[in-house]
C-alpha cells in the first residue's frame, strides 16, 4: 500500500530535518510527504526544501500564511494526500526506522491503528518512560484498545495521540471536516472507531519528544499533583466536553456511523457531559446529582469512574 505522510509545522526550525529524515529512512518507504505548515516565519521551510532537493519522495508544502490552528492544519494535509494509508506526524518526534513495517500489518481490517512511544526530552535523551505509562493506561483501557472496543474506551478518554496513528486514507477523509472544539487525533479516532474500528499496537515506534512547548503534549503527575488538579477552578473544560459529546452524537448520526442501541449510547454520554457542566457552584448541592449519575452508572460508562467523581464533588465550579 502506498503511505502518505501528513506532516504539520509551525516554527519547526529546532527539529524538522530530524524528523523527515527519520520517516525517509523507513524500512518500508513512503510514497509522498505533505508538509502543512501554520504560518512558520523561522527556517522550518527552507529546511524542509533543502531535504526536498535530496530525495526522490515527493515533498509538498502548503503554507497557510493565516495559521489554521493544529485540527485545521492536519485536516488539511490530510485531505491533500493520495495514499491509500495516511500516517500522521508531528515536526518534532523521530520514527524509530522501522515503524511502518510494525504497524501495516495491524490495519487489516479497522481503520486506525496506533501504538506506544518512547518519550524522549528535547535533546533526545529518553525520559524512562512510554506514552501508555503517562497515560496510565489501565490494563482493561489496554485490552478494549486491542480487541475491538475501542469505543467503549474512547468515551472514557482519549487515549490515541496522533503522532502516533496511522489510517486508511478513505477513513481518515471520511473523518473530515473535524467539528468545531474537537482535536483532530481525539475526532479521527473515535470516528474510525464508530465507523472502521481502531487498534493498538503496544510497542513503541517513535520517540515523543517532551521540549515545555509542545502544543499538545504528555505529562505523568504525581499524587499532590493529581489532587492539586481535582480542586481546580473547571475554566470552561466541562462545557466544552459537552459540546464535544453533543457534536459526536449528532454528526454519528448525520454521517451514519452510529444508529440504535449505538446512538442511544453517544446521546447518553452527551446528556451526561451536559449534566456534569450544569453543577451548581455549591459543593454539597452537587452531591446529589452526582450520585444519580453513580447510580445510573454513567461515571462508569462514559467517565473515568472514581477519578471523575471526585473531581465533580471537588472542583471549583462555575456552575
Amino acid at each position: 500500500m502506498r503511505v502518505s505522510v501528513a506532516l504539520c509545522t509551525h516554527q519547526g526550525e529546532r527539529w524538522i530535518e530530524e524528523q523527515l529524515r527519520s520517516i525517509l529512512d523507513q524500512t518500508v518507504p513512503v510514497a509522498e510527504i505533505v508538509v502543512g505548515d501554520d504560518a512558520s516565519t523561522d527556517r522550518t521551510l527552507e529546511i524542509v526544501r533543502a531535504v526536498a532537493s535530496e530525495t526522490d519522495v515527493p515533498i509538498r508544502i502548503r503554507h497557510h500564511e493565516v495559521a489554521l490552528g493544529v485540527a485545521g492544519n492536519f485536516a488539511d494535509a490530510i485531505g491533500a494526500t493520495s495514499g491509500d494509508v495516511v500516517a500522521l506526524s508531528d515536526q518534532d518526534d523521530v520514527w524509530h526506522p522501522d515503524r511502518l513495517e510494525r504497524l501495516l500489518p495491524h490495519l487489516e481490517g479497522v481503520a486506525l491503528v496506533h501504538s506506544d512511544a518512547r518519550l524522549i526530552d528535547a535533546d533526545g535523551r529518553p525520559l524512562g518512560a512510554t506514552l501508555a505509562d503517562s497515560l496510565e493506561m489501565s490494563p482493561w483501557e489496554r485490552a478494549a484498545m486491542t480487541e475491538g472496543r475501542a469505543v467503549e474506551a474512547l468515551l472514557r478518554r482519549n487515549l490515541v495521540t496522533g503522532a502516533t496513528a496511522i489510517m486508511r486514507r478513505d477513513a481518515a477523509v471520511a473523518s473530515l471536516p473535524i467539528p468545531a472544539g474537537w482535536i483532530h487525533d481525539e475526532w479521527i479516532a473515535m470516528h474510525a472507531a464508530l465507523g472502521g474500528g481502531v487498534r493498538f499496537v503496544p510497542e513503541a515506534t517513535i520517540d515523543y519528544r517532551q521540549h515545555g512547548s509542545n502544543q499538545i503534549g504528555v505529562r505523568r503527575l504525581g499524587v499532590a499533583d493529581k489532587f492539586r488538579r481535582l480542586l481546580e477552578a473547571d475554566s470552561g473544560k466541562h462545557a466544552l466536553k459537552a459540546e464535544r459529546a453533543t457534536s459526536l452524537a449528532t454528526e454519528a448520526a448525520k454521517r451514519g456511523l452510529a444508529t440504535g442501541a449505538r446512538l442511544d449510547v453517544l446521546v447518553e454520554k452527551a446528556r451526561h457531559e451536559r449534566e456534569r457542566a450544569r453543577l451548581p457552584r455549591q459543593r454539597l448541592l452537587r452531591v446529589p446529582r452526582v450520585l444519580r449519575g453513580v447510580a445510573a452508572g454513567r461515571y462508569r460508562r462514559y467517565s473515568r469512574g472514581s477519578l471523575d467523581i471526585a473531581r465533580d464533588l471537588l472542583e471549583q465550579h462555575g456552575g
